[in-house]
């Protein structure tokens, strides 16, 4: 396949990626009419609360008519698993159709597993393909996914690189410093990791004598699960630490791998419109907000089979932008927030931890490691935060936590109640892969 594509063409498949708007909404059309009448017929959960809410796949005659049907989320999920058959009654064919599944890491609450058909797969890793071009993997790169293969459903994505033709080395959750010995031994020039874990692994790198800009090949990295690639100051951190350019993907377990990437403009990321139809809704009301607008985004699987997931509530903040991007790419971007789950709101203002991460990453002085502690005192919400200063700051302390204060302030409106200097290595923050950077002391729900 790869073979005859023309490595000079910067799309993967050029009439599906610049397809005019009016023409894309008319295949999604077509598709949400075909997969909300699927489900309907071959999903029992389907069949239950669309027969409850009133509703018909026959109503669908606009994409706009998807609104009249119910929203399912992760507790939909949960709750349907396993439910009259193994794969639960969201799943619209029988097991022995499903060729792959994957899980959820259940890091807030029970894991949910995503199944898929042999068509389902094929085409999330033709998706995969199309990212990796769309970020300028090319046959001749030496590719190294350094993700967890255990069940995640970002482990397969490396098949997706190698239908393109790179050579593909399955590095899965490898120690750093076996890591860095692939790095200096095969001298890949793409790596897939979380963006905590591209920084500390370039940290490691000079603190063994690697310099990964001139003893290393690495000139793109792909960052996931965490915000950190699409928040300017930590994508500028990581590039400069390591002379590579930083591509933000984004996906979910429910769906597939990676469904929307960054393009070589790094304005938003393109969600893959031909799989995922986009809807954005006022996180308290579900009252459908028009494009643009931040909300929480709501997705509709268009052609995904094994469990088709109608009007599903993703849990993530965001926007999204339909018109065409520089590139010439027309499938929207979508710009994400954060999650709802680590949204808190102090003094009236919504906070987001990647908002406090963009600060903390553009501060001189200090490592870019930090922690947040949400807490409640005087029944009112409050929020501080733990730092670590670089060895050679000469500053105090407290002119260090002075800085940070007044520039969160400046930054989100609110300071925190209280910033904790320690020093280079004090924050116990750094993990192999995703960290988790929030503590939550609250025992009041301050989110409703």
């Amino acid at each position: 396949m790869s073979s005859t594509r023309d490595v000079n063409n910067k799309y993967w498949d050029e009439k599906l990626e610049t397809m005019p708007r009016a023409e894309l909404e008319k295949k999604q059309l077509e598709d949400l009419q075909e997969i909300v009448k699927f489900a309907y017929e071959n999903a029992p959960y389907y069949k239950r609360s669309f027969d409850e809410a009133g509703v018909k796949p026959e109503e669908i005659k606009t994409l706009s008519d998807i609104q009249k049907f119910p929203f399912i989320n992760k507790t939909t999920q949960r709750d349907t698993q396993g439910v009259g058959s193994f794969l639960g009654e969201l799943a619209a064919v029988p097991e022995e159709d499903v060729v792959f599944i994957s899980t959820s890491s259940g890091s807030t609450g029970v894991p949910t597993m995503s199944p898929f058909t042999k068509k389902d797969f094929d085409e999330f890793q033709d998706t995969e393909s199309r990212w990796f071009w769309q970020i300028g993997m090319r046959p001749n790169d030496r590719y190294v996914h350094a993700l967890n293969f255990s069940l995640y459903v970002g482990g397969p994505d490396v098949i997706g690189a190698q239908n393109l033709g790179a050579l593909c080395i399955w590095g899965g959750t490898l120690p750093s410093e076996r890591l860095l010995f692939i790095l200096k031994t095969y001298q890949p020039t793409i790596i897939w990791t979380s963006p905590s874990y591209a920084w500390q692994l370039g940290e490691k790198a000079k603190k063994a004598g690697i310099d990964p800009k001139k003893d290393l090949s690495i000139k793109k990295i792909i960052v996931a699960g965490e915000l950190g690639g699409s928040i300017g100051a930590t994508r500028k951190a990581i590039e400069d630490l390591w002379g590579a350019e930083v591509y933000d993907f984004y996906g979910l377990s429910d769906i597939f791998g990676a469904c929307a990437a960054h393009c070589e403009y790094h304005d938003g990321l393109h969600i893959a419109e031909n799989h995922i139809l986009v809807e954005t809704v006022d996180i308290h009301t579900g009252e459908i907000l028009p494009p643009g607008e931040v909300g929480e985004l709501v997705f509709t699987t268009l052609r995904k089979h094994a469990r088709p997931l109608i009007r599903f509530r993703t849990g993530d903040i965001g926007r999204i932008d339909q018109t065409p991007c520089k590139c010439g790419r027309t499938h929207g971007r979508i710009y994400i927030n954060g999650r709802k789950d680590d949204m808190f709101i102090v003094s009236a203002v919504n906070v987001f931890p990647s908002d406090i991460e963009a600060v903390i990453r553009n501060l001189d002085g200090i490592t870019g490691e930090y922690l947040i502690r949400v807490f409640e005192k005087d029944f009112t919400c409050k929020y501080a935060v733990e730092i670590e200063k670089n060895a050679d700051n000469k500053a105090s302390d407290e002119e260090v936590a002075q800085r940070v204060s007044d520039a969160l302030k400046a930054r989100i409106g609110v300071k925190p109640a209280n910033v904790v200097v320690h020093p280079d290595g004090g924050l116990d923050t750094r993990s192999e892969h995703k960290s988790r950077r929030i503590i939550d002391e609250r025992k009041l729900d301050y989110n409703i």
